[in-house]
């Protein structure tokens, strides 16, 4: 192959060719350099030990003030709180830059990433409410990456607020946003939310789409991530920030969340619609955007997760129809995490909102509810209930849908879990029910072997009347003594049945569903023929009346399985009253003496 070279115009000489290999060496330098770069592992983020912080050092933040953009301000380290708390400490810093001087330490910063010269130092995670300057407490980055293998004891210390003379330096709240659920939901349940410590706000983020795969860029320290407690036509979300990134490994939040030790909880990539500053606190706006991984530790100093693992929810459907408003037929569809302890509460609130928002919640109604819970063996434990009252009858209705979820996931049986949930309401905008007018034995007193009856009559608000007769067959051999009827309404057996097996919680699937089952409809009244005597119980499983030497003897052989409960109520029978509407909440008692 012959060259030419454009300066000699001709055929190339010896210090042309010499010239050209020697360019071509050097632009092939770059290029090795790119590829072999990307053939190493990337290296580890440099952290600096709380042993090298010192005040008066100057370090940088970085944090997402619009958008995605992450950006960066600065801190003047003002010294380190040691042992507030089991090995915890935090280094108090000043932040500027950006709009902090307007806003101060905003929810939304927890889990900001704090350098020095290059090395992670913490998370801003802790702020004095109302402080006039932008005054934070730093999480040490050593002590958020322990946070798999901290305690969940040690987390709860921890989130106890730091006083310092008359101030508190408490960790930077968590905003919780609600988006699509009603603004009456928000208040009916915000003191059990704020018990929980979240501070809920409604409509300030949107769901994330359930249909993405993964990230569109990689994460990187400093960006928001929403932690997504229900997505879909219904969600809630907590915003907070990413702090570092080892591998798929995610720290962030500089904090707890709520203290759910392990924890399996989908989170998005958020953008930041704006800030708004506030006397109290200010707070960022921000919208999900897209999955990226699940959150699978909320305990000690950070909740941690994984980018790519894909977290176990519960699909609920839940479809609400006004009997008195033809056309006002809605479908709400979402998923809701996992827990023993939100999963109830999340779910009762998405039920409320469903019915609120196409039923009205204050004044007469009548609420028809029916579904399924199915299960991950075993066939589906069904709902089916009805509630009518002048206030309250979502609530009461809200609160039948989460029941059986919240018996199954307390039960915490190996191998039985729901994998989706169904319902279906229907609302009347009127008060059909009816009410205990008198009840009553025929008779005082009774032999063995004798039948006692009660005179039940029932009236609803229009006048109607219906009498109905119980009948209690006495048995042969039957001890003296007094003995009482007691009649109430479902929820009020319900009620009854579950205080008396307080703490006797299933060991077996067959035992759960036996209780499920069990469950009183309120288009019923309900007989209890009970008395005062000693009972036994074994496995959830009453066994009434026993002779003193046999309980004696089963609570000797199965100290573990078994308590004997002297004094307490002892069921010998029980009578259901069907009624062609709701019976309002009743319970009343009358009682009949066995004579020999």
């Amino acid at each position: 192959m012959r060259h030419h070279c454009h300066n000699c115009h001709g055929r190339w000489s010896n210090l042309c060719r010499r010239v050209y290999h020697e360019r071509m060496r050097l632009r092939l330098i770059p290029l090795a350099t790119l590829l072999l770069a990307q053939a190493l592992p990337a290296q580890p983020q440099a952290i600096i030990p709380l042993s090298e912080v010192r005040a008066g050092q100057r370090a940088t933040g970085r944090t997402v003030f619009s958008g995605n953009k992450v950006e960066e301000f600065q801190v003047e380290i003002l010294g380190i709180l040691e042992n507030l708390g089991p090995k915890q400490n935090i280094i108090l810093g000043k932040l500027s830059g950006g709009p902090l001087e307007k806003t101060g330490v905003m929810q939304g910063m927890s889990g900001s990433p704090v350098y020095l010269n290059g090395r992670l130092m913490g998370a801003v995670a802790l702020a004095f409410p109302f402080a006039k300057e932008a005054i934070a407490g730093i999480r040490p980055i050593e002590e958020m990456l322990t946070v798999e293998s901290s305690a969940i004891t040690e987390r709860l210390e921890a989130a106890r607020p730091i006083t310092l003379g008359e101030t508190r330096l408490v960790d930077i709240a968590t905003p919780v946003s609600f988006s699509g659920f009603t603004r009456g939901t928000l208040d009916h349940f915000a003191p059990m939310l704020r018990d929980l410590g979240l501070d809920p706000r409604q409509g300030v983020a949107g769901g994330a789409p359930v249909n993405a795969t993964g990230p569109s860029k990689p994460l990187q320290p400093g960006e928001m991530i929403s932690v997504q407690l229900v997505s879909g036509d219904l969600s809630v979300g907590a915003d907070g920030t990413v702090t570092h990134i080892d591998g798929k490994k995610v720290y962030a939040f500089g904090h707890r969340f709520m203290g759910l030790g392990d924890a399996e909880m989908p989170f998005a990539r958020s953008e930041v619609i704006t800030l708004l500053a506030n006397v109290s606190t200010s707070f960022k706006i921000s919208s999900a955007k897209q999955w990226i991984g699940s959150i699978l530790a909320d305990r000690n100093a950070a909740v941690s997760g994984e980018i790519g693992r894909k977290a176990d929810l519960i699909p609920v459907n839940v479809n609400v129809k006004n009997l008195s408003r033809p056309g006002s037929s809605r479908n709400y569809q979402m998923n809701v995490i996992r827990d023993r302890f939100l999963s109830p509460l999340l779910l009762q609130m998405a039920v409320y909102s469903a019915i609120d928002g196409t039923e009205r919640t204050l004044g007469s109604a009548t609420v028809h509810i029916t579904g399924k819970v199915n299960m991950s063996t075993g066939g589906p434990i069904d709902v089916d209930n009805q509630y009518a009252a002048d206030f309250g009858a979502p609530a009461q209705a809200s609160l039948a849908a989460v029941l059986p979820l919240s018996f199954i996931l307390q039960s915490k049986l190996p191998n039985w879990k729901p994998l989706s949930m169904e319902f279906n309401i229907e609302a009347r905008e009127s008060r059909e029910a009816w009410q205990l007018d008198r009840f009553y034995a025929r008779r005082n007193s009774y032999k063995p072997g004798e039948t006692a009856q009660f005179d039940a009559i029932f009236r609803k608000e229009d006048g109607a009347e219906v009498r109905k007769l119980i009948s209690y067959p006495i048995p042969e051999g039957a001890g003296s003594g007094i003995i009482y009827a007691s009649l109430s309404d479902g929820a009020t057996a319900n009620g009854l049945e579950n205080r008396l097996n307080f703490g006797s919680n299933p060991r077996t699937r067959e035992q759960a569903l036996k209780f499920l089952s069990a469950q009183r409809k309120n288009t019923s009244a309900w007989v209890r023929i009970w008395r005062a005597d000693m009972s036994f119980d074994i496995g959830g499983e009453s066994m009434p009346a026993l002779p003193s030497s046999v309980a004696l003897l089963f609570a000797k052989s199965q100290p573990s399985q078994a308590s004997l409960q002297p004094g307490r109520p002892s069921k010998l029978a029980e009578f259901e009253t069907p009624l062609s509407e709701v019976l309002t909440a009743v319970s009343r008692t009358v009682q009949i003496e066995i004579k020999p």
